[in-house]
């Protein structure tokens, strides 16, 4: 059951041979059932493992908390493995079945969570894009409805789906967003986990389905995780790519349900990750070209072809657009259903790893030898197995989305294709346990009865062994730096996981900077509206900001190069007055809280070496902004603009200086 049927060239493959006429494995009923239950208890054991697990009180710096993640997370796979290899179908179906989940989600969170034991923060910190991530939860946990992460009364433009749940969470366990984050999306790693078993198990055996899920997180440990709301849709994506080429490719009429079943993943690509939404529609649509263009080859007339894929097409299409309006709505109407849409500056981003096209199965590692099976696997099945050759799409998919991308920089953008790499890699790895089992049912086969015994704990052993091995890596190499940025970054109250207090780190201020704001307007922190020259503030307090931290996080409709302007003229102004005038005349609403930065402070980042400040900074107060230097890497250019601190000196105005800040409130 593949693109083409060649038993000249190929066999029929085992690993999705059915035992029923249907390639649908799963009934819709139990479908269901296992989604919501397997997903509410993955969910609810992860959080309470990691509420043990915050109890460890491991001092960093140490490897104990790694050694205790690769001790438990091994010990579940070798339970695992071993219950694959003699007992897996000898247990009672929900025996099995709550097994599987305790176990998938008891995985991924002993391999995750042990090694953030100490700190609050999830990998990442609260550096680089963990810090608009937080600013979102933040802002979703004090928000009942939909809002933009920054700015005021503009409707939001990056799916908030993901970061709504989070702020129920948050609200839930009654914690602030930015602490609930690591919790939170731990725990979706598990639950991603969990959910792509129950998806596997439909169109693979359960034996198969759970080796595929494992081969999933792994894929994910490797550069998938620190995307948490991104993660889902990229690890379910390749079983619903499976269901999607059988849906379309069926002769006789598919079920609805398939086709709804797959516009529900499509719409919920929409409503988290944009990125995610659009590759899934790009896949979809190639596998319907590709079906059509091999029908009319085998002599099916064109008119009808057309007209039964598209009719398929149409369901997939409503349900996703409809689930999609629940976070896109807001925007579409600010926009005129996009056809006065601005254009963002969020894609303007082309690192190394989006510049050349990724080759997994060269890499010199376990994982790069079972993406290289898998990769022959695919190339070699493809015309015989439907898993196959929807894999082979999803590949060509990803490497035809990485033109695309290399194409548009003629267009002064790109299409991210860098952060399609985790899909390419969770494709090949799962197709490379396939190739295994599939390489050892050969050998058994064809090597002598007495040897079938010693070919199957080899091929089991040698399993374990690669999955230990790719997730001792990522916890040891992969997530090193991720780890040591949580460890590292200030909370907002001052201090970091070390307990490190050090008054040249600007960290260092947030608590005093938070309390000063708070005293100096008499109003709670979604009642702000800031202009920060400290960003960070923004991830920890729902503020609202005048600018995002860089136009790459900014909301197109909020118009960040006028606003950079703005806030230039503002820096000019001569006297209080002035400034209080143009204020009142803006167009934008405008803050009522300064967070400036003192140069002269002897905390100030803006002193030199050698204590000296720089001669345009004498006797001002700066804010840093940043520009876009796209296609420059890094693709941000900060500069700073100055303020005559005498512009602040009317009553109007009440002032704090805070370390290396001063702090300004209008008293209005």
């Amino acid at each position: 059951m593949g693109i083409l049927p060649s038993p000249q060239l190929t066999g029929p493959s085992p690993v999705d041979a059915p035992r029923q006429p249907s390639a649908v494995r799963l009934p819709l009923r139990n479908t269901l059932i296992e989604l919501v239950l397997g997903a509410l208890v993955a969910g609810v054991f992860s959080v309470l493992l990691q509420f043990a697990i915050a109890r460890l009180g491991i001092s960093e710096p140490s490897f104990a908390p790694e050694a205790l993640a690769s001790l438990t997370s091994g010990g579940v796979l070798v339970v695992l493995f071993l219950l694959l290899a003699f007992g897996y179908q000898r247990l009672p179906r929900w025996t099995k079945l709550l097994g599987t989940w305790l176990s998938l989600s008891g995985f991924a969170t002993f391999a995750l969570a042990i090694p953030l034991q100490a700190t609050r923060y999830y990998y990442g910190g609260s550096s680089v894009d963990n810090g608009f991530r937080l600013q979102y939860m933040t802002r979703m946990a004090s928000e009942l409805g939909l809002a933009d992460m920054n700015y005021q009364g503009v409707a939001p433009y990056y799916p908030g789906g993901w970061f709504w749940l989070g702020g129920r969470f948050a609200n839930l366990i009654g914690w602030e967003g930015w602490a609930a984050y690591k919790p939170y999306a731990l725990a979706w790693v598990a639950v991603t986990a969990v959910v792509a078993f129950t998806l596997w198990s439909v169109v693979l055996r359960r034996r198969l389905a759970l080796l595929a899920a494992i081969a999933t997180t792994l894929a994910g440990m490797l550069h998938g995780i620190e995307e948490p709301y991104a993660w889902p849709s990229a690890a379910w994506l390749l079983p619903v790519a499976v269901l999607a080429w059988h849906a379309l490719r069926m002769t006789e009429r598919a079920p609805i349900w398939l086709l709804i079943g797959i516009g529900a993943y499509v719409g919920f690509a929409a409503a988290t990750y944009t990125l995610h939404f659009a590759f899934a529609v790009l896949m979809i649509v190639l596998m319907a070209v590709l079906i059509g263009v091999f029908r009319v080859h085998q002599g099916n007339a064109l008119g009808p072809v057309v007209k039964r894929l598209f009719l398929r097409l149409v369901p997939i299409g409503l349900v996703s657009l409809v689930l999609a309006l629940v976070v896109w709505l807001p925007y579409l109407i600010s926009t005129g259903f996009l056809l006065d849409n601005p254009r963002s500056a969020a894609q303007h981003y082309l690192p190394e790893d989006g510049a050349f096209f990724p080759l997994p199965m060269t890499k010199g590692t376990a994982f790069g030898a079972l993406c290289l099976a898998g990769f022959v696997w695919i190339l070699l099945r493809c015309r015989r197995s439907e898993v196959a050759a929807a894999m082979l799409t999803t590949v060509l998919a990803v490497y035809g989305w990485f033109a695309l991308s290399i194409l548009a920089l003629l267009g002064k953008t790109t299409l991210l294709a860098f952060r399609l790499n985790v899909i390419l890699d969770l494709t090949l790895a799962v197709a490379g346990v396939l190739a295994l089992l599939e390489l050892v049912g050969f050998l058994r086969e064809k090597l002598d009865a007495r040897y079938a015994l010693q070919v199957g704990m080899v091929a089991c052993a040698l399993g374990l062994v690669g999955a230990i091995s790719v997730s001792q890596g990522a916890m040891g190499s992969d997530l090193e730096d991720s780890t040591e940025a949580a460890y590292a970054d200030y909370y907002p109250t001052g201090d970091n996981a070390k307990g490190e207090r050090d008054p040249n780190e600007p960290g260092n201020w947030f608590d005093a900077e938070i309390r000063a704001i708070a005293q100096l307007t008499g109003r709670a922190p979604d009642r702000n509206l800031l202009l920060s020259t400290d960003y960070k503030l923004m991830s920890f307090k729902p503020y609202w900001g005048f600018q995002q931290e860089t136009p790459h996080y900014a909301n197109p409709l909020a118009d960040y190069d006028a606003r950079a302007a703005e806030i230039e003229r503002w820096s000019k102004a001569e006297s209080s007055e002035e400034l209080l005038k143009l204020l009142r005349e803006s167009d934008f609403r405008t803050p009522n809280v300064f967070v400036l930065g003192n140069p002269e402070s002897r905390y100030s980042e803006l002193r030199g070496e050698d204590g000296s400040v720089p001669p345009e900074a004498e006797g001002k107060l700066s804010l840093e902004l940043k520009g876009d230097a796209f296609p420059q890497n890094p693709n941000v250019r900060n500069y700073q603009v100055y303020f005559d601190p005498k512009v602040f000196d009317s009553p109007e105005f009440a002032k704090r200086e805070v370390g290396p800040y001063t702090i300004i409130a209008l008293r209005r």
